[in-house]
């Protein structure tokens, strides 16, 4: 806990003073870093893991992003477009066993933090404030190189002018061209 305070301040001062927070060992993969507000590492094999959520009802902010586990027979990567959510892992996975090794207290209410600016009033743990700067994923060549991945682990895949989008549920990965 007393790690995760730390680490929580340091971006918080970091994002204040230079506006921007890589997260990782590496220096990021965009050259042109004016409109990243958030990136990752390019070092290593390694993907951002969705916050898991047993109850939804209460996330009325669009863009949410989340490990749905409401039914954890069934969980599945969703996101809220502020009307509905939106399903990015087309077949569910049973988390039952991965929600067993989750913390049982939850969090504060109020409790977030905030990134390119100094208030927000969307609700989330992690809350990337922009009008013009955006978050890059975390970036490697193939899901297969992500050892032991945990459901809700998102990664950007690149295999030359392909992009895809990969969601893991914790059974299957699914992917998102553009």
């Amino acid at each position: 806990m007393k790690k995760l305070m730390i680490l929580m301040a340091l971006v918080m001062i970091k994002s204040k003073v230079f506006a921007q927070v890589i997260f990782g060992d590496g220096v990021g993969t965009p050259t042109d870093k004016t409109s990243v507000l958030v990136e990752f590492s390019n070092v290593g094999n390694r993907g951002l893991i969705l916050p898991y959520v047993t109850d939804k009802t209460a996330i009325t902010t669009p863009g949410s992003i989340i490990f749905d586990a409401s039914t954890p027979t069934s969980a599945k990567a969703k996101y809220y477009n502020g009307t509905t959510w939106v399903d990015l892992s087309v077949q569910p996975a049973n988390a039952t066993s991965y929600l067993t090794i989750q913390p049982t207290a939850r969090e504060n209410a109020n409790s977030k933090v905030v990134i390119g600016s100094n208030t927000s009033a969307a609700d989330g743990i992690l809350v990337l404030e922009s009008t013009n700067k955006a978050m890059v994923l975390p970036i490697t060549n193939s899901y297969q190189n992500i050892v032991n991945p945990a459901p809700g682990t998102m990664v950007l895949l690149t295999n030359g002018p392909l992009k895809t989008l990969a969601v893991y549920n914790g059974e299957q990965w699914s992917f998102w061209s553009y």
